[in-house]
């Protein structure tokens, strides 16, 4: 009880004050990526670029006051442009910044030190133009990364999620990992509070453009960490599952 307190607490601002001449960062080791490499013959998919979407222009004010979590979705598929702006909304990338240990991005959403330690996963079953299966998003490139079909994947996602059925019930599953030494790099002992204001920045940012569109998510702590690592692909250690949020059309 009291460790995850400390990590809630700023008890570690003292120790980053006496630390901080000693980051990777100070020491020139080179900046971690900003996204995880791919195969050069991966299977990719176009998005709609940022500049082409026309949807979410409800009033904030409006949007705000209706957001709710939402555990309960129609049958509707969410279009490409709709998926394209879910993920632009959440992680797109607006400005990438030349620096002289390399690029450094700002996103829509803020991420201390511009660090953006996430990788989005999906998990997709309605979206027009889009086989079923598990994807990941490249911010920098705008596109989809196709990962695998499974025909369990389903279940096994209801299982790791606790047994939580709604989460496959929607159109697409938004799973997120953190690797948190895109953070550490340059933070250190200061990095782990800040991975978690960022997550909730990140969903929070998916919580609203959901609803400028009809629809609707709900933002799931609740899962079993080994099982959601193994569906994903990810090493448990260097990444991680950190949150997860099924999306969906509302009545």
């Amino acid at each position: 009880m009291q460790q995850g307190r400390q990590l809630l607490r700023n008890d570690v601002r003292k120790e980053w004050a006496n630390c901080k001449h000693k980051t990777d960062q100070v020491r020139g080791v080179p900046r971690p990526p900003g996204q995880k490499p791919h195969p050069q013959d991966a299977k990719l998919i176009d998005l709609v670029p940022a500049e082409e979407l026309t949807m979410g222009n409800a009033p904030v004010r409006e949007t705000i006051a209706r957001r709710r979590s939402r555990r309960i979705f129609t049958e509707e598929a969410l279009t490409l442009g709709e998926l394209s702006y879910l993920l632009w909304a959440t992680q797109g990338v607006i400005k990438v910044v030349e620096r002289r240990d390399g690029p450094i991005t700002f996103r829509t959403s803020p991420s201390g030190g511009a660090r953006h330690p996430f990788e989005t996963y999906l998990f997709i079953t309605r979206v027009a133009g889009i086989g079923p299966g598990l994807y990941r998003y490249l911010s920098t490139e705008h596109k989809l990364l196709f990962l695998y079909a499974d025909d369990a994947l389903s279940g096994r996602l209801v299982y790791a999620c606790c047994d939580q059925e709604f989460v496959t019930q929607g159109v697409v599953l938004f799973i997120w990992t953190a690797i948190p030494y895109r953070t550490e790099w340059r933070y250190s002992v200061l990095s782990h509070k800040t991975i978690l204001l960022d997550a909730g920045h990140l969903c929070q940012n998916l919580y609203i453009a959901s609803e400028s569109i009809g629809a609707g998510t709900c933002a799931i702590g609740a899962y079993f960490q080994e099982e959601m690592d193994e569906i994903l692909g990810v090493d448990g250690e260097e990444e991680f599952t950190i949150y997860a949020a099924p999306v969906g059309k509302v009545d």
